[in-house]
């Protein structure tokens, strides 16, 4: 997701301290020197941080298979924006969920149920660069 975040244009990304993998070195190789170029933070509290991002103007999208608007569709996209993945199989939890402004679907054409996170990441990055790129 790191790789993703640099070659969309994303300007950093939080890490659960709890829960969640972190920045191995396995990470940190596998994003070819992404790491070093996207501010990574590890956050005690993933919904306290969203909501400080709330605060500041950000607008919070969470994806989710079942999401409310279609990323296609994501108006939000050339705002301030802080896009939330959830862990593979469970996605978003309920706390997290109900935290963001809203949540996001990626229209898919096949009957495969769902993306892995990082590759929903990347189609999710990759259309709001798409969108800011129209807008600029």
């Amino acid at each position: 997701m790191i790789r993703s975040a640099a070659a969309f244009g994303a300007q950093g990304v939080f890490v659960p301290e709890r829960r969640a993998a972190g920045i191995t070195a396995t990470a940190w190789r596998t994003s070819a020197g992404a790491a070093a170029r996207v501010p990574v933070a590890q956050v005690t509290n993933l919904t306290r941080s969203l909501k400080a991002c709330k605060e500041a103007g950000f607008v919070v999208v969470g994806l989710d298979a079942d999401g409310q608007t279609d990323l296609y569709d994501l108006e939000a996209a050339v705002g301030p924006l802080v896009v939330v993945v959830g862990s593979e199989g469970r996605g978003l939890s309920r706390l997290v969920g109900e935290t963001c402004d809203l949540t996001v679907s990626i229209p898919m054409v096949s009957d495969v149920e769902s993306l892995n996170a990082s590759v929903a990441a990347a189609v999710t990055l990759a259309e709001v660069a798409r969108r800011r790129a129209v807008e600029a």
